[in-house]
């Protein structure tokens, strides 16, 4: 049975407050292979030393997503952020098969964030 919508809020705080408040020293360094990061499903925050968050994403393979290259390092190195003022906070999660609730998920998240390399954040 599909979560209510308090269920959901409550879901989406959780996730965000582990990628949110990770401390900065405890989130994945930037790499090449990125070995560090798992290769499982989940929610990632893309932060900046003092600025915070820059962008969150989901995604069927932490490690995958990286590997294969991401806008908001680019944006970063275009915006001139050192490569280690910028870390990597991931939580991985186990409920995939439900698209729909990653979805909603997600945009809860990022209307709660609003972080500034997210061009499209979803309305209510």
């Amino acid at each position: 049975m599909p979560p209510n919508d308090s269920e959901l809020q409550k879901m989406a705080r959780e996730i965000l407050d582990a990628i949110a408040f990770t401390p900065f020293e405890q989130c994945l360094p930037l790499s090449r292979e990125f070995g560090k990061i798992p290769a499982r499903p989940g929610i990632y925050a893309i932060q900046h030393k003092t600025d915070g968050l820059l962008y969150i994403g989901k995604t069927k393979s932490l490690r995958g997503r990286f590997v294969g290259g991401h806008k908001a390092f680019l944006w970063a190195w275009l915006d001139k952020y050192s490569s280690e003022e910028v870390r990597i906070a991931v939580q991985p999660i186990s409920y995939w098969e439900n698209p729909a609730l990653l979805l909603e998920l997600e945009a809860i998240i990022l209307r709660s964030s609003e972080p500034p390399y997210n061009v499209q954040i979803p309305s209510e």
